[in-house]
């Protein structure tokens, strides 16, 4: 008879909640050397929690092996290359990771004393400067904490700017190929959402553009380079045409790694922006934060920014909040500090040539990814690729998932909406040539399984712990929480 051996922990994880046992605990502690007292008689009941029902009672040991094991289910950017378009999932050097930890500034209170913050200040003063003159821009507020915050920061200035000239106006231009938040981000700061398409080559359409732009439109919300990573070689003439009917250019500057050291949006017309510190200048992306998304402006919106306002004075920096046409806070305290750190961290150890060599460096990668896999996948547009370059396949969901049985992270699949079965694909500046060939063979191979044995890719991923979910079902039937035994 064959003897049943229970799959090993790590292929079969259980929850904490079914390993518990009764009276195991995580603990161990010496016998009371006082009399006990009853937490109610000292607290009083209503400061006593009651005891969490199913709570797992489990020992330390079981806890620690349980997340280890978990630990190395994950994909992470330390083991590999995490090619997801639009997200810019790079690898961060970790001695910004030990400028932000430095004991003084990981331990700062945001309530500490400015005469005892200087040199925080100083670091927020000089991160300010160089996003100055690395957009091109004459001011910057960092107390938006991601981009989509970023970009309602600008639009909500945008808005401010215009009723001080005595007219808000009403609508927003967006087009098909911007960042999939700016319609939210315009809806949210109570304008009309207007659409423009993009032509064949995947840039603005001016001419239609053109016939859209009146005394009711307040501004464009322009990605450059766009969702199909390709650089808007128009913006000059669309600041133009903007500028002369009075309204504004909003340039989302998430994908300000394909122009750092190359080429400032201030210097084409664009009149304000948000940056991404977590994407371009060196926070590790994802898992939900953090994030920081600083607002660079003309001079112009410069007495609307959010207040405080850093000020030099006498003693050294100090928070000006005598600001009477600020739209107000957008943030508590005064952005996401330990991001900021890293960011000047990273700036200052590239410098501006450096800085220039890393947008260079991911502008090579993917427009090398696009040479190598163009014999094997659609480009669905004709115009040359920045930082990013998307394919066309109706199996996209399926390729991606195959990818997985190769050891690589899936691309972003389906987006941007614009382009049917988008295969979207950014290797960013911190992979090496090896890397991508890798990747690009993985890609080649699936593409030649797709013609030669179609149900290997459509039953992906095989090697995976969980095989391949139905998702008609998950998202009919999700089950959002585990009910117990």
């Amino acid at each position: 008879m064959i003897k049943k051996v229970r799959q090993h922990p790590s292929q079969n994880e259980a929850l904490l909640f079914e390993t518990s046992s009764p009276g195991k605990v995580g603990y161990q502690l010496p016998a009371l050397d006082v009399p006990g007292v009853d937490p109610v008689d000292v607290l009083g009941a209503q400061h006593v929690r009651a005891e969490i029902e199913n709570f797992p009672e489990v020992s330390e040991v079981d806890v620690m092996r349980h997340f280890t094991r978990l630990s190395t289910w994950n994909y992470a950017i330390d083991l590999g290359l995490y090619p997801l378009g639009s997200c810019t999932m790079k690898y961060n050097p970790r001695v910004n990771e030990a400028v932000a930890r430095t004991e003084g500034l990981m331990w700062i209170h945001p309530y500490q004393p400015e005469a005892l913050a200087q040199g925080a200040l100083a670091i927020l003063a000089e991160l300010e400067r160089v996003l100055i003159d690395i957009t091109g821009m004459d001011a910057v507020t960092l107390q938006p904490a991601a981009g989509a915050h970023g970009e309602l920061t600008g639009i909500l200035l945008v808005r401010a700017l215009l009723e001080a000239r005595g007219n808000p106006r009403r609508k927003v231009i967006v087009p098909d190929s911007a960042h999939g938040t700016n319609p939210s981000t315009v809806h949210t700061a109570g304008y009309e959402v207007v659409n423009v398409a993009s032509n064949h080559h995947g840039m603005l359409d001016v001419a239609a553009l053109e016939g859209m732009v009146d005394e009711d439109v307040a501004a464009i919300m322009i990605t450059n380079p766009n969702t199909l990573g390709v650089f808007e070689e128009n913006i000059a003439r669309v600041a133009e045409i903007f500028h002369a009917k009075g309204a504004l250019v909003y340039m989302d500057g998430a994908n300000m790694n394909a122009l750092a050291g190359i080429s400032r949006p201030g210097d084409y017309g664009v009149d304000l922006m948000h940056l991404n510190l977590h994407k371009t200048f060196s926070t590790p992306h994802g898992g939900g934060g953090p994030g920081s998304g600083p607002v660079a402006v003309k001079e112009q919106f410069e007495p609307f920014l959010p207040l405080p306002r850093l000020r030099r004075a006498t003693a050294g920096w100090s928070w000006d909040y005598d600001r009477p046409k600020s739209i107000g806070r957008v943030r508590a305290f005064y952005g996401n500090f330990g991001v900021l750190v890293r960011a000047l961290a990273y700036i200052m150890a590239h410098g501006g040539e450096g800085l220039k060599r890393a947008t260079q460096d991911a502008l090579l990668n993917a427009n090398y990814l696009r040479k190598l896999l163009e014999p094997h996948y659609k480009i669905p547009y004709d115009a040359p690729s920045m930082h990013e370059c998307v394919f066309s396949n109706p199996s996209t969901g399926a390729i991606a998932k195959r990818l997985i049985d190769y050891g690589f992270h899936p691309y972003t699949v389906s987006f941007p909406l614009i382009v049917h079965g988008a295969m979207m694909i950014e290797p960013t500046e911190t992979e090496s040539k090896q890397e991508l060939d890798l990747f690009a063979e993985a890609l080649i191979s699936i593409a030649k399984e797709c013609d030669e044995n179609p149900d290997l890719v459509l039953k992906a991923p095989h090697s995976t712990r969980t095989a391949k979910v139905d998702e008609v079902a998950a998202a009919r039937k999700p089950i959002l929480k585990w009910r117990g035994p």
